[in-house]
């Protein structure tokens, strides 16, 4: 017997018509690339939206099509986000830092059919007008005002002028809830990027789990700025759940400084922030050397990498802003876990709460996790037993894009490549990349928590932990680190700094002090890469 309630997609659309109707004064400031601030609200973006779902409607854009960005976090890459999809396009957000060559690649692999992009990214446009096999339009998100006079971009098309050509007077279709809505690729190290196709289900029921209490704790009260791209797994989520609970939205643009984000968070009230930890580490910085201090910043979300407990720490114990650590991949949409606290943390000590906050947090509802021994078998919860972790839920891949066959589930889960454990409670810890763990004597060696203790000296700017080879141990730990301006630490000075925080023989081998770590196109350190720079490097011998 099915049960006698209303029958409704969960479609995107749905979340931009709740905001326009209960929200429709709520504010979306953006910096834009043109250095000004824009200001609009949900009803406006829910107008412009649709004339731009019966712009694309009347150049051929056909249910399931691929309309490519180039973009960065924005009022117009908020409207294409919700026109394509709610259009029953298929929105494909490209990574700008991406090497030209990789791009044409994810153009062709997705076939893409138009692309639209900032002016930031003309000449990266440029460079692939002519190699891309199925874009036949390039549209600027401009004004008339600001379209370049010349460029070697076939049929190059203004933004506005496709907005101004049509009325907004178009109705959201109605489909299966199951639809493609979005695709993006993978920031693999090896290898071509990989495509997730999000549904309309799996990115509303997502942002439904993000929002709550002891997701984001999202409300209509909430000022948001997503630091995180909007072209990095859909800047998690941010740009729907906040739709969802009537936020007010505050776009960064392209001005991703310590010193423009702060002045833009104090300016326009923010009360909650997201981004990966090297953006906050310059914002960290910035407000160091200028003894700065926020006024309306209550929370922020830090994924994308491990937060060290230093960063932690500085937010919570100097600036007062509460710190919700998380985890997440391309392939879960992007966040699977979240550090709120339990009723029963509410008695830890501030040494204690900081430690719990080191971990990635509790699951959202709607998806789980589970670590297993390399034979397969589950390892209990008890904090300290690691193992690959695995992951399920409804908005986490069951297959690749354009992948055949049964895909890479096991048994019904995600394999994501990365070790950790779980504790009693449920919080699971990440200890390493499957690919990153040294593995000295037989013995695993986590890197992360030796580059976490390193990032808490004063003086260390970053930190990565590689596996260099040693004649007896197989592999040690190579520590490499880029030190604060104006700061100095000798080797011995850093080596003794893991004294009493680790088993001694975790101990890093040895220490190189470098100018710059190589980051990928989101902000992760390659280690892949700085493990062929140091790939004959000799420890020294003891």
């Amino acid at each position: 017997m099915l049960g006698s309630m209303m029958t409704m997609p969960l479609l995107i659309s749905s979340l931009l018509r709740h905001a326009e109707r209960h929200h429709g004064e709520q504010e979306i400031v953006s910096r834009r690339v043109e250095g000004d601030l824009h200001r609009t609200t949900y009803r406006q973006l829910a107008a412009r939206s649709r004339r731009l779902a019966k712009a694309l409607a009347r150049r051929g854009m056909k249910a399931s099509d691929r309309i490519a960005t180039l973009a960065w976090n924005g009022y117009r890459h908020l409207e294409l986000y919700y026109a394509v999809s709610g259009a029953g396009g298929i929105l494909h957000t490209i990574n700008p830092r991406l090497h030209p060559d990789q791009v044409v690649y994810l153009a062709d692999h997705a076939e893409d059919g138009v692309l639209f992009f900032d002016l930031s990214f003309l000449p990266l446009v440029e460079n692939i007008a002519t190699r891309v096999k199925t874009i036949k339009a390039f549209v600027a998100l401009a004004d008339r005002a600001q379209m370049p006079a010349q460029s070697s971009i076939p049929g190059l098309e203004c933004y506005e002028d496709w907005i101004a050509g049509s009325d907004d007077d178009f109705a959201w279709p109605s489909f299966d809830e199951n639809s493609a809505a979005a695709l993006c690729y993978t920031s693999g190290t090896t290898g071509n990027p990989k495509g997730v196709l999000y549904s309309h289900r799996s990115t509303l029921l997502y942002a439904y789990a993000s929002a709550l209490p002891d997701s984001f704790n999202l409300s209509a009260s909430d000022s948001i700025l997503p630091v995180v791209p909007m072209f990095h797994v859909n800047a998690w989520g941010l740009p729907y759940s906040a739709c969802l609970t009537g936020a007010r939205l505050v776009f960064p643009g392209p001005a991703l400084d310590g010193k423009s984000l702060y002045e833009l968070i104090e300016a326009e009230k923010v009360s909650f922030a997201a981004g990966v930890p090297t953006i906050w580490q310059g914002l960290l910085t910035h407000l160091e050397q200028n003894a700065a201090r926020f006024s309306t910043l209550k929370r922020t979300i830090i994924g994308g990498a491990a937060c060290p407990p230093a960063m932690i720490e500085k937010f919570e114990k100097t600036h007062g802003v509460h710190v919700i650590h998380g985890w997440g991949m391309t392939e879960t949409s992007p966040c699977v876990t979240a550090g709120s606290f339990k009723a029963k943390h509410q008695a830890l000590t501030d040494d204690q709460r900081l430690t719990l906050q080191a971990k990635q947090g509790r699951v959202l509802p709607g998806v789980d996790i589970k670590v297993v021994a390399p034979e397969g078998g589950e390892l209990p919860w008890d904090g300290d037993s690691s193992g690959e972790l695995l992951v399920k839920g409804h908005w986490v891949l069951s297959r690749y894009f354009r992948e055949e066959g049964s895909g890479p589930l096991i048994d019904g889960w995600f394999p994501t490549g990365d070790v950790a454990n779980i504790d009693a409670d449920g919080y699971m810890h990440i200890t390493d990349r499957s690919k990153d763990v040294i593995k000295s004597g037989g013995e695993w060696i986590g890197s992360v928590d030796l580059e976490n203790i390193a990032m808490g000296h004063p003086a260390v700017a970053m930190a990565a932990c590689i596996a260099a080879r040693h004649p007896k141990w197989d592999e040690r730990p190579l520590l490499v680190v880029v030190k604060k301006p104006g700061h100095e630490v000798s080797r011995e000075e850093l080596l003794g700094f893991y004294e009493g925080r680790i088993p001694k023989w975790w101990t890093p081998d040895d220490v190189v002090f470098v100018d710059s770590i190589p980051l990928g196109a989101t902000g992760k350190m390659q280690k892949n890469k700085l493990r062929e720079q140091f790939a004959d490097y000799r420890l020294p011998t003891v």
